[in-house]
């Protein structure tokens, strides 16, 4: 299947591994880009250090293209993305900042740039500074999708920008990869599909917990980590996303959390400070690191919370990443066979 994804990331099949902390580890991306998809790192949780060892130990998985996703208004991302173009990785995708020295470098030797977006404004900017694609995000996506559903959201960027487009949210099987063509899209990134395949790291009890689930049991808020985002509903989720938390404790709670992404506390009070207006923000999102951690690592729902899109509803197995490419491909061959004698 040739779509201008396919053909601008040289990749076999128009699916994507979005950057999932904690998720998105070598070896999964690996998976995904030897099964002829793009594999995108999570650098969110990694140092320096440990972000070129990623890399690197992405290198020995697989030969295929690879990305790395950073999220630049978090502490710590400024140098992975650093680390990104020294070592050259192919794709480097961004979100929550300016790209546009990224964009720049990355195309000083070759790379890629996609930007993450859920507004036409910001989908319009990123073009406008030369990213190569654009990872469109709706609403029924996990963590921080857009107020917009995919359904509306896609065809309304697609028809407004000239370079490709990747839709995320609501899509984990063939019947969502033919419906993101039909909107315009040319490829479709699938995190809760990946992220419950036997080559992800998630915790078996949270892989357990999403095929028991449906669609219908998801929270969409900005109270848990200040800024809109989906989470799977349980007790412990419901209250965290009850009311937003005390800042004060939000920020002690951020210092804490400093330790478990291994970043010093001199840095994060130093980021904080250098964006006094996203201070809030910082602090939100540093509580949560623990509680995602607690879930995503340790299969703990009681004391943590899981992203997760709404496509929870359509997850009823743990196959391997080559059989979710299979099983995806072959059922978009017999879906547009079906389609064709509609026609005739």
């Amino acid at each position: 299947m040739k779509t201008r994804i396919t053909e601008l990331l040289g990749i076999k099949h128009p699916l994507v591994l979005p950057g999932m902390s904690w998720i998105s580890t070598p070896e999964l991306v690996a998976a995904v880009s030897n099964a002829g998809g793009l594999g995108i790192l999570a650098s969110g949780p990694l140092t320096p250090d440990e972000t070129r060892s990623s890399i690197r130990k992405i290198r020995e998985l697989t030969d295929k293209p690879f990305g790395i996703g950073v999220t630049l208004l978090m502490p710590g991302a400024k140098e992975n993305a650093e680390i990104a173009l020294e070592e050259q990785v192919p794709v480097i995708n961004f979100s929550l900042g300016k790209g546009d020295w990224l964009v720049k470098r990355a195309h000083e030797y070759g790379g890629k740039v996609i930007a993450t977006v859920v507004s036409e404004k910001h989908a319009l900017s990123a073009q406008s500074i030369g990213a190569d694609a654009l990872l469109v995000t709706g609403h029924e996506a996990a963590a921080h999708g857009g107020d917009v559903t995919s359904l509306v959201l896609v065809p309304a960027i697609a028809s407004k920008v000239d370079i490709p487009v990747i839709a995320t949210g609501g899509f984990a099987d063939a019947r969502g990869l033919l419906a993101a063509l039909s909107l315009g899209a040319d490829a479709i990134a699938m995190g809760s599909r990946f992220a419950t395949t036997q080559d992800s790291p998630l915790n078996q009890k949270t892989k357990d917990a999403v095929i028991a689930k449906s669609e219908q049991e998801t929270i969409y808020s900005k109270n848990f980590d200040g800024i809109p985002a989906r989470v799977m509903r349980t007790p412990r989720s419901i209250k965290e996303t009850r009311r937003p938390m005390n800042f004060i404790l939000a920020s002690i709670e951020a210092m804490k959390a400093a330790k478990i992404v291994k970043q010093p506390i001199w840095k994060i009070m130093i980021g904080m400070l250098a964006m006094m207006d996203k201070v809030k923000l910082l602090a939100y999102f540093g509580a949560s690191v623990p509680r995602l951690k607690a879930a995503t690592i340790d299969g703990d729902l009681d004391k943590g919370v899981q992203f997760v899109g709404q496509t929870q509803g359509l997850i009823e197995d743990i196959p391997t990443v080559q059989q979710v490419f299979d099983r995806i491909l072959q059922e978009a061959q017999d879906i547009h066979r079906q389609q064709e004698n509609l026609w005739n």
